[in-house]
């Protein structure tokens, strides 16, 4: 049956009174759980299964994915407004989404936000729906060997685009793998570097090392600086319409296009996911753009591109899960476990078998994101309020809300420490010139490269070479050996 008509009827399925307004309530849930950092969309879906299963298998699925979707958008709002990111993938957010909200234009940079999740969403379903099969096949010749080569490609990549000087980002990067060997070794079972506390077996949660680089930092930077708003505490002034300029409509069509390809792309790796989507897009705009000396200090196409990635990502996530049985998130690892409740069981014969639910949660996955725009984009004029409470108020309600952020993931005193041990990284890496945002992805990815670096020795029984034999590790370090001996060679003829 052609794919279209395949989809017709999937929409049938979809459109009724139930499933509208279950999409309605995932979309708006999953926003404020994007806005409020501290639990997430996994750990949101995971909640909302018992009370998925009160509604049909479709009304609760639509739910799910649009709790997903909606994560993904509010995460980005307070990283523009408060630099302070809702999760990982948008760190890189706060690049230019912060300076433009510094510059009065906070209004534009999320009505760019939403539209561009929006497209990246749309994008990726059309990817899921024309390519989830050949694309699925060659997602399976990614082994050990390639997946560390995408974490080092992904890595030394950040470390020559954000920031001012390709050193300082490899030593951001040392640093956050650094403290991301803290924990338990997985293969040994023997704890690293947790100084006696117990709490620091299972490793550091990502939530508790990003609100503190970013939130508790900023805090600590305006105390000490009283750079934002300076004494007398003035408001961030609001410039122009709320709506975006054709300018800026202009300069994010290509980002737009360009990172839900990429965003796809990444997240049909699974472990591989936003967060890298991010970074990559972020990295080709600068280095595509005309004027990349703008790209954090307020560039629309920046923040364009990173927003388009992270929600094209979860499309490509959804590849593996369906075709293959195997998660390309976390997250798609909660709706893949919801999926087995249903009594359904994603893999090979999945799509064939159970086309019927297929194509309904495709049709859905399109709703849910039509209601999530159609519910934010009136309600930007109320987000950009957060800019009127002046400086020295506003700062308080950041600290509040990161301590009661992390106080929340685990009800232990220990991640407050936490918190508060990398506010005072943050700050003094933001004095230093550090990146704080390379360090974040440095330690999301440590975990993985780890993983990933030890299977490679040990299915490829300790030979280095197998790193250069696989065609496709091989063209990615390459790549980034390249790129960097650039950089630097710049850097260097420069101080010459």
């Amino acid at each position: 049956m052609d794919i279209l008509q395949l989809l017709y009827e999937g929409f049938l399925s979809a459109i009724t009174v139930e499933n509208i307004f279950a999409a309605a309530l995932g979309a708006l849930l999953g926003t404020v759980v994007g806005i409020l950092p501290g639990l997430g969309a996994s750990a949101t879906i995971a909640i909302m299964i018992p009370v998925a299963f009160t509604l049909p298998s479709d009304s609760g699925l639509i739910m799910m994915i649009a709790v997903y979707y909606g994560a993904m958008y509010g995460a980005s709002t307070t990283a523009i407004l408060l630099k302070m990111p809702g999760a990982p993938s948008t760190v890189v957010s706060t690049l230019d989404g912060y300076p433009l909200a510094q510059q009065g234009k906070a209004g534009p940079a999320i009505s760019i936000t939403a539209i561009g999740s929006f497209y990246g969403s749309i994008i990726s379903l059309l990817g899921v729906m024309f390519l989830t099969v050949p694309l699925s096949t060659f997602a399976l010749r990614f082994g050990p060997v390639e997946y560390t080569a995408v974490m080092i490609f992904a890595l030394l990549m950040a470390a020559t685009l954000i920031g001012n000087s390709v050193l300082k980002g490899l030593f951001s990067i040392g640093l956050g793998v650094a403290f991301s060997l803290i924990g338990t070794d997985l293969q040994t079972g023997v704890s690293r570097f947790t100084l006696g506390i117990d709490h620091l077996l299972s490793g550091i949660d990502m939530i508790v090392v990003i609100i503190g680089i970013f939130g508790i930092g900023e805090v600590f930077y305006y105390l000490v600086t009283q750079r934002r708003g300076g004494k007398s505490g003035k408001r961030l002034a609001l410039k122009g319409s709320l709506i975006p300029t054709k300018s800026d409509f202009k300069e994010s069509i290509p980002p737009f296009f360009r990172g839900s390809i990429i965003g796809f792309v990444s997240g049909l790796l699974p472990g591989s996911g936003s967060t890298i989507a991010s970074f990559l897009s972020y990295s080709t705009e600068k280095r595509l753009s005309k004027t990349p000396e703008r790209f954090g200090k307020g560039a629309m196409q920046g923040l364009a591109s990173v927003d388009t990635a992270n929600n094209a990502s979860v499309g490509g996530a959804l590849v593996p899960m369906f075709s293959l049985g195997i998660p390309g998130s976390g997250t798609t690892a909660v709706l893949l476990g919801a999926l087995m409740m249903y009594g359904v069981s994603p893999g090979p014969s999945f799509i064939t078998s159970e086309a019927d639910l297929f194509w309904t949660i495709v049709a859905s996955a399109f709703i849910a994101n039509v209601v999530l725009i159609i519910l934010n984009l009136p309600l930007i004029p109320l987000f950009v309020k957060v800019l009127d409470i002046p400086t020295k108020y506003l700062m308080p309600i950041v600290l509040v809300i990161a301590v009661t952020g992390c106080y929340t993931l685990n009800g232990s005193f220990t991640d407050v420490w936490l918190v508060f041990l990398f506010g005072i990284i943050g700050f003094f890496m933001r004095v230093g010139g550090l990146s704080p945002a390379i360090f974040v992805l440095a330690i999301v990815l440590g975990e993985d490269f780890e993983r990933y670096f030890r299977q490679a020795l040990i299915t490829e029984r300790g030979d280095f070479t197998a790193f250069v034999t696989s065609p496709i590790s091989l063209i990615l370090l390459l790549v980034a050996v390249i790129v960097v001996s650039f950089d630097i060679f710049k850097t260097v003829k420069q101080k010459k």
